[in-house]
């Protein structure tokens, strides 16, 4: 019996260890390979039916090699002509790790040069160097000043098929592919009839893959080089009775195949590519392929059994712009819901928050790697299954303080909501000191189903926690007070987005906002305004400005208005709802821009009457020669973008008011409100132009009244001439 490694991909060690046991191997897994004893039979199998590795090592040597001339002195010691004629080929890899000799080339170097050297000294000839295909390929591994040295039997790496003839920007390894298709069930669900499905199919892969693993084809068969063909232990005679058998089975093993593999891409030349690849792989007849956006996927036309859905979606790494992933990866996960019952699907993403816009709870989750890039697999079964209903843990003596302080305050504004038609409201705000948070209630729908009945989401955002709460209470405290919420408000958990901070460089922050895309609907003052809890720090709607936005309105009729720092447009809409005759949002937010465009549009207020600038305010308002009668300023705190110089409210506020005053018309008006708690304006600096009315207590709503120093609002306006 002989030692022998098998490397592989991160994440594929337990499956390959199968694999190479099945093969006869008594194998053991390891960091990225898989360890196994046989004999030189039990190595050619794995290099020609191995669907997961990545190269078949045989150690010949194994020293110390502190240093280079070590390293040199271990190489020579080897009887290289037991392995390479004088007149042949050979290449070297190497790799180090935590050794003295750091640099893998010079290390590789030398490793050649005692092979040269020795076939010199022995033969009075030398081998070449062929990095591409030579008769001999070695690997030398450094680890901790320890050399092992190896035969490197496949040569060239296994998830090279020999089939690929075109390929994307973003291409998946064959080896990678495989296990996908093995964590997925794929044999035992093509075993019983069913299809395989890839609705984002590239240049084939996944399904080519999956159709040689279904016909019993192995990977190495249509393989033309192994690194062992010029080795001079080779045995010629073995690996042609193996390969002949591998043609008997794969001839019979296509004769069996249904043609069951339905593949579909946006890209035409991806089809092509496909097209190409499986033509190579001898199985275009099992495959139909066609080009196809993700939103029309539909189960195959004819196939009755349920199958498996397999995609590998772009990550956003390489491939794809990465604000429309989301977009993609619900569409996807819809599509799968309402049109594969019944059926499996499995789904690769680099990014937990993608994984979580699919809308789709995964059965189970395996961690893969696609190169360097850390993947999960979601695997689903899409057979909803009835589940007993498990018991509810009760709440804890402070959540249920908790719980009942909601409840008394949902009570006491109820009635005030309803006569005033309020239905997004602030409805608890650290009112215990414990449960450091806001909460706030959204009565909204999906967009994508407006006409739908309004239900109430829940948008919770902790504060800062006292440096001397451990992060793991504030964090269990977080926990108990939503479990709270949603009892109180009887909101399930789906329908409630929490915001949390965590401690980090510089203090503590908010930690990765969620991307999935998800926006609502919600209804205000009669109008409709897009909302979006998931995806962003506010939501669209900052609801402590509900009756600054209602000034706005009343203020607006008949006037030019002009909104800075215009954000998601709401005040926009409100003006135009208030008979403004024209309305200019500026903003230096693309994203913001066209949120405002659609807020705008949603109202039904568009064309030439209502413009979205992009820009910032102090550059527009400098470059500008028309006048206002109405200017919102909403600025944020401080601003450092890299598009603008840096804004700071506190320090800017005199110019920037300034500015909007040179644009004002007669008889015009400013809205100036900020949420910087420690702001003050600068009444001196302002006085000499304008006459200035501080609303700031008239402003804020009633639900808010606990923080009543949420924002400062202030009504600027010219002394008459």
């Amino acid at each position: 019996m002989t030692a022998f490694f098998a490397t592989c991909p991160k994440g594929l060690e337990y499956l390959l260890r199968d694999e190479l046991t099945a093969l006869g191997a008594e194998a053991h897994e390891a960091l990225a390979g898989v360890r196994f004893e046989g004999t030189l039979e039990t190595a050619y199998r794995a290099c020609l039916e191995s669907r997961l590795a990545s190269r078949v090592l045989r150690p010949i040597a194994e020293f110390d090699a502190p240093d280079a001339d070590a390293l040199y002195a271990g190489v020579r010691a080897v009887d290289w002509s037991q392995h390479l004629a004088a007149d042949g080929s050979f290449a070297v890899d190497a790799v180090c790790a935590q050794s003295a000799l750091t640099h893998s080339q010079f290390v590789a170097l030398r490793v050649k040069d005692a092979v040269v050297d020795q076939f010199r000294e022995r033969a009075g000839a030398r081998p070449n160097v062929d990095v591409e295909r030579p008769d001999l390929r070695l690997n030398l591994r450094l680890k901790k000043d320890r050399a092992t040295l190896s035969l490197d039997l496949a040569g060239t790496p296994l998830h090279r098929r020999g089939w690929r003839q075109g390929q994307g920007e973003a291409p998946l390894k064959e080896n990678l592919a495989a296990a996908m298709l093995l964590r997925a069930q794929w044999p035992a669900i093509h075993a019983g009839g069913g299809a395989l499905l890839d609705p984002m199919c590239g240049s084939g892969t996944l399904l080519i893959e999956g159709a040689l693993m279904a016909a019993g084809v192995a990977p190495g068969l249509r393989r033309d080089y192994f690194g062992f063909l010029g080795w001079r232990g080779h045995d010629a005679a073995l690996w042609q009775r193996l390969r002949a058998d591998a043609e008997t089975r794969a001839a019979e093993g296509l004769r069996r195949l249904r043609a069951c593999f339905f593949g579909s891409d946006a890209d035409p030349a991806m089809i092509a590519a496909a097209k190409r690849n499986a033509q190579a792989a001898g199985v275009a007849g099992f495959l139909r392929l066609e080009r196809r956006d993700v939103a029309h996927l539909a189960r195959p036309a004819g196939v009755e059994a349920p199958g498996l859905v397999i995609a590998n979606p772009p990550y956003g790494e390489r491939l794809g712009e990465r604000s429309a992933l989301p977009a993609l990866y619900r569409t996807l996960g819809v599509r799968l819901r309402e049109g594969f019952y019944g059926w499996r699907a499995a789904v690769l993403t680099s990014d937990d928050a993608l994984g979580r816009a699919l809308g789709l709870r995964a059965e189970k989750r395996y961690t893969l790697f696609n190169g360097a890039l850390e993947c999960a697999l979601l695997c689903f079964d899409l057979t909803p299954r009835e589940e007993a209903p498990r018991a509810t843990k009760p709440l804890s003596p402070g959540a249920t303080m908790a719980k009942n302080r909601i409840v008394k305050n949902a009570r006491h504004l109820r009635k005030r909501l309803a006569r005033e038609g309020i239905a997004c409201y602030r409805v608890y705000d650290q009112d215990l000191p414990e449960y450091a948070a806001a909460i706030d209630v959204y009565a909204a729908v999906p967009e994508a189903t407006p006409d739908a009945p309004p239900q109430a989401y829940l948008h919770v955002q902790e504060y800062q926690a006292p440096a001397d709460v451990p992060e793991h209470v504030a964090r269990e405290r977080l926990r108990d007070l939503v479990r709270a919420a949603g009892e109180a408000l009887e909101v399930p958990r789906e329908r409630i987005a929490v915001k949390q901070r965590r401690r980090g460089k510089g203090g503590a922050k908010y930690g990765r906002l969620d991307e999935r895309g998800e926006f609502l609907l919600a209804e205000e003052g009669g109008l409709r305004f897009r909302i979006n809890l998931t995806d962003y720090l506010d939501t669209g709607l900052f609801l402590d400005h509900r009756l600054v936005r209602a000034k706005v309105r009343e203020l607006a009729r008949g006037r030019r208005f002009l909104n800075l720092f215009a954000y998601t447009g709401t005040a926009s809409v409100y003006a135009a709802a208030g008979g403004a005759r024209e309305t200019v949002s500026v903003d230096l937010s693309a994203t913001y821009l066209d949120w405002a465009s659609r807020n705008l549009a949603l109202n039904g207020f568009s064309g030439h009457a209502h413009r979205l600038v992009q820009a910032d305010a102090l550059d527009f308002l400098a470059g500008e020669r028309g006048r206002y009668g109405l200017i919102y300023v909403d600025p944020p705190t401080f601003s450092n973008s890299k598009r603008a110089e840096d804004f700071d409210v506190q320090r800017d506020h005199v110019r920037l008011l300034a500015a909007c005053g040179e644009r004002l018309e007669r008889g015009g008006v400013i809205v100036f409100s900020n949420n910087f708690r420690r702001f003050r304006l600068d009444a001196a600096a302002l006085a000499a132009r304008f006459a200035i009315e501080d609303w700031s207590r008239g402003s804020i709503p009633f639900d808010f009244e606990r923080r009543a120093d949420i924002h400062g609002c202030w009504l600027l306006r010219p002394h008459a001439a």
